[in-house]
C-alpha cells in the first residue's frame, strides 16, 4: 500500500511537470508572434506612410506650388503666393507629423517637410523675381516716354497773353515756331523768331555735316529732345546753306544781302544789326539780360527768350555748358591779313556781357544755334 501510494504521488508530480512545461511553450509561442505581427506592422506602416507623403509631397504640393508661382508671374502677387505656399507646406507638414507618430519614424517625416519647405522658398523666390521684374519693365517703359516740350514756357507771360508773340509753321517738317515783332529805338524793328531753329537731319558730334545734299544738325549730347528744347545747333556753312569746303575756306562771294541761309522761305539768319535793335528795344534796361530766357538768368523784357543752348566743339565733343552758354554765329567773315574770320557772339548765364562780333577768331567748325529774322 506504501509502494501504490508513493507512485500515485510520482505519477502526481510527472503530470504537474508537463503541464508546466506545456504552458511554457505556449508562452513562448504567443510572444514569438505577438513580435512578429508588430514588426509587420510598423514596416507596412512605414512604407506606406512615408511613400504616400513623399508621393503627395514631390507631386500634389510641388504641382500647386508650381501653379501658385506660374499665377503670381501674371497677377504680380507675389505675397499671397508666399503665403499660400506657407500654408501649404504647414499643412503637408501637418500630415506628416501625424503619420509618423502612427508609424514611430520621426526621421522620415522630419525629411519631407524639409523638402516641402525648399520647395515652398523655391516658389516665393520664382514668385518674387517674376514681380521684380514686371515692376522693372513696367519702370523702365514709363521713362521712355517723353513728352514734347512746351516753348511757350520760358516766353514772358504777360506777352504772350497780350497776343505779343504770334506762331509760324515750317512746311518743310511741320515744325511751328513762335515769334514776335520787337520795337527799338529811333524807329527801328525787327521781327524774330523767340525760339532757335531746329530742321535737319542729326548726325553725331563726333562728325562734320559733310552732306551738301541736305541739312544736317546736332543735338546735343546726340539727344534729339535737347534739339526739340533748345534747337539745333550747326556748323558756319551748313548753317549758311554753302558748301561743307566753305568752313575751310573764305565763301565771302557768296554771301548775300538778307542771307536766307537755312531758314525758312520769307526768313533770313539773324545779324549783329539785329541783336542790336533788340538790346536797345523800348523798356529794355538790362542789356543782355533783357533778351535772355527767365531760366537762363534773364528777365526777357525785350521777348527774344535766349536761351543757354551750349556748343559742339570743332574736335567733336559737347562742351559742358547746357542752359549755362549760348553761342550763334552771323551771316559774316572777314580776312585780316590774309587770313579768315567769321563773326559770331556768345553769352553765358553768369556774364551779363556780349562777346563778339569783334572777337573774329572763330572756327566755322563749332556747332552753334541759329535764329531767323522776317525778311521785310
Amino acid at each position: 500500500m506504501k509502494c501504490v501510494k508513493g507512485l500515485g504521488f510520482l505519477w502526481v508530480a510527472v503530470l504537474a511537470a508537463f503541464f508546466a512545461l506545456s504552458a511554457c511553450d505556449d508562452s513562448s509561442s504567443a510572444s514569438s508572434d505577438e513580435t512578429g505581427t508588430s514588426s509587420s506592422s510598423v514596416e507596412t506602416s512605414d512604407l506606406d506612410e512615408s511613400s504616400s507623403s513623399v508621393d503627395k509631397n514631390s507631386s500634389g504640393n510641388e504641382s500647386t506650388e508650381k501653379d501658385k508661382s506660374s499665377s503670381s508671374v501674371k497677377g504680380s502677387e507675389p505675397a499671397e503666393v508666399s503665403s499660400s505656399s506657407a500654408k501649404e507646406t504647414k499643412n503637408s507638414s501637418d500630415s506628416k507629423s501625424s503619420s509618423s507618430i502612427k508609424s514611430g519614424d520621426s526621421s522620415s517625416s522630419k525629411k519631407d517637410v524639409s523638402s516641402s519647405s525648399v520647395n515652398s522658398s523655391s516658389s516665393v523666390k520664382s514668385s518674387s523675381s517674376s514681380s521684380v521684374k514686371q515692376s522693372s519693365s513696367s519702370v523702365t517703359s514709363s521713362s521712355s516716354e517723353y513728352i514734347p516740350y512746351n516753348h511757350a514756357g520760358p516766353l514772358l507771360a504777360d506777352s504772350l497773353n497780350s497776343n505779343a508773340y504770334q506762331k509760324f509753321l515750317d512746311s518743310r517738317n511741320g515744325r511751328s515756331y513762335y515769334y514776335l515783332t520787337i520795337n527799338g529805338k529811333n524807329g527801328a524793328s525787327v521781327t524774330v523768331m523767340a525760339e532757335n531753329l531746329n530742321i535737319g537731319e542729326m548726325v553725331n558730334g563726333d562728325k562734320d555735316q559733310t552732306n551738301d545734299s541736305k541739312i544736317e544738325r546736332y543735338c546735343y549730347d546726340n539727344d534729339t529732345t535737347k534739339c526739340d528744347k533748345y534747337g539745333g545747333l550747326y556748323q558756319w556753312a551748313e548753317m549758311m546753306n554753302l558748301p561743307f569746303e566753305c568752313n575751310s575756306k573764305s565763301c565771302a562771294d557768296s554771301i548775300k544781302p538778307n542771307h536766307q541761309g537755312i531758314c525758312p522761305d520769307g526768313w533770313r539768319l539773324l545779324t549783329y544789326d539785329d541783336l542790336v535793335v533788340i538790346l536797345k528795344a523800348d523798356g529794355n534796361e538790362h542789356g543782355i539780360e533783357g533778351a535772355r530766357a527767365q531760366g537762363f538768368g534773364g528777365y526777357n523784357t525785350t521777348g527774344y527768350s535766349l536761351v543757354g543752348a551750349g556748343l559742339r566743339r570743332p574736335t567733336g565733343e559737347f562742351k559742358d555748358c547746357l542752359g549755362k552758354e549760348t553761342y550763334w554765329y552771323y551771316p559774316g567773315e572777314i580776312l585780316v591779313d590774309g587770313e579768315m574770320f567769321v563773326l559770331g557772339s556768345n553769352t553765358s548765364y553768369s556774364d551779363n556781357s556780349i562777346y563778339g562780333p569783334s572777337n573774329f577768331n572763330y572756327t566755322k567748325l563749332e556747332g552753334r544755334s541759329v535764329r531767323c529774322v522776317k525778311s521785310k
